[in-house]
């Protein structure tokens, strides 16, 4: 009965989700397409399809880069895990990772598949953690790459706002990566977090053997850092791991440019610029509490982009690319795990 409550409320959140994403789609479609609808859509009529399916192979690609990357850190302790299988799972990612503020429900889901697949829980934790490390470092370099960028070649008008939201992002996933390596790496720290908590909920009535739980939970913590351990054992695979990710964010950063070309527009941008703007863009949209940043990846990508390109062309350009590069993956995921769901 207890599963069953809890299931009802796991799938009323993720509707609630879901029907503000629509909600916040409705609002973006309407500001976007308000001022100028006709010209709007006779950009969309004429993209080159060509280029529009390179963009979706691109996400793919992307996709395919993550996929090698989990699956190294995977194999550390089921040396026969299928890529394939790992490509499933960060195929399902994407959904959790686009329904839920701040992506933060892909990497519970992650935990879970890789526990279904017969990882213990302590192992299943670090892996995620390890391979989110790796992806947050990536993040960080080219949002690094990107202020020094354009420091050096002034790409964007001086604005405030921008300026600031822009360093604040990278301060957060600056921060977040220090808080990772703390939670992989500090067995000290997290045993007197555990302890303190442990403690204050003994006081609240909350936990009644409260040395019972510091054991279980001191095992649980010597098991967690014993898998990290491991997975830091090889470096080579950890600098590997960077790379993959970094090439994945470079091609997803890409993506603008491809659908440049789609409007049979090939110099208003080109690949370094597109790659440095994605970056801030990025980095704006980090810390928007909304399902998929929505809102906040549209506004960043229309004030930046606009030093390049303006009018129908940027809204176009701005609409295809977040259905590519978000509501792509948020369906194919979608599809993926009701698949799932039939086959059992």
């Amino acid at each position: 009965m207890l599963s069953v409550i809890r299931n009802m409320k796991k799938y009323k959140k993720n509707f609630l989700n879901v029907f503000m994403l629509i909600g916040i789609t409705v609002v973006v479609l309407y500001f976007a397409l308000k001022d100028d609808f006709y010209a709007i859509m006779d950009q969309l009529k004429n993209i080159h399809l060509g280029w529009l399916l390179v963009a979706f192979l691109i996400v793919i690609l992307y996709w395919l880069l993550r996929s090698r990357a989990i699956n190294i850190f995977t194999r550390k302790f089921m040396p026969k895990t299928k890529y394939l299988s790992s490509l499933q799972l960060m195929i399902r990612t994407q959904f959790f990772n686009a329904v839920t503020p701040f992506a933060t429900g892909g990497q519970p889901y992650q935990v879970y598949h890789l526990v279904k697949d017969g990882v213990k829980v302590t192992t299943a934790t670090s892996i995620i953690i390890q391979n989110f490390i790796v992806y947050q470092i990536a993040i960080v370099l080219l949002g690094g790459i990107a202020v020094i960028s354009n420091y050096l070649c002034s790409f964007y008008a001086k604005n405030v706002l921008l300026g600031r939201l822009v360093t604040l992002g990278f301060l957060i996933n600056t921060v977040i990566i220090i808080v990772l390596f703390l939670v992989a790496f500090s067995k000290k720290l997290n045993k007197t977090l555990i302890h303190l908590g442990i403690t204050v909920l003994t006081k609240l009535h909350l936990v009644k053997n409260k040395q019972q739980k510091l054991e279980e939970w001191d095992e649980y913590i010597n098991r967690f850092h014993q898998s990290a351990k491991i997975l830091l054992e090889n470096k080579k695979d950890f600098v590997f791991s960077i790379f993959l990710n970094l090439l994945a964010l470079c091609f997803l950063y890409s993506i603008p440019l491809v659908l440049l070309y789609a409007t049979a527009d090939y110099s208003s941008f080109h690949l370094f610029e597109a790659i440095v703007t994605s970056a801030y863009v990025m980095l704006i949209g980090s810390f928007v509490p909304i399902p998929g940043g929505s809102g906040g990846l549209e506004y960043g990508f229309i004030a930046f982009y606009s030093n390049f390109i303006s009018g129908s062309k940027l809204m176009a350009i701005m609409l295809l690319w977040r259905f590519v590069t978000y509501y792509f993956g948020m369906i194919v995921g979608a599809i993926s795990l009701n698949m799932k769901k039939v086959k059992s």
